[in-house]
């Protein structure tokens, strides 16, 4: 599920609202496969919730670039901002 969230990433490269979402999904993979990992090794979860709080600070920011690029441009198409810059 990994590898397939970051191929998609690499492929979906059109919308900047679905290279989020996608980069949501690689995050959510890896939080899972490390939570897995720290509950086998008896390790303490406070790591968890850092990486997890820093997961929620990458998507606002995320969502408030992206606001501000629609309301600067009109779209989010990522052609259209490279095109302009």
């Amino acid at each position: 599920m990994f590898m397939f969230s970051l191929i998609l990433f690499c492929l979906n490269m059109s919308k900047i609202l679905l290279m989020l979402l996608n980069l949501e999904v690689v995050m959510l993979m890896l939080y899972m496969y490390l939570l897995n990992l720290m509950m086998m090794m008896s390790k303490s979860i406070y790591f968890m919730l850092i990486y997890l709080m820093m997961m929620v600070c990458e998507g606002v920011l995320g969502l408030s670039i992206l606001v501000c690029l629609i309301r600067s441009h009109s779209n989010d198409y990522l052609k259209s901002f490279i095109i302009i810059m």
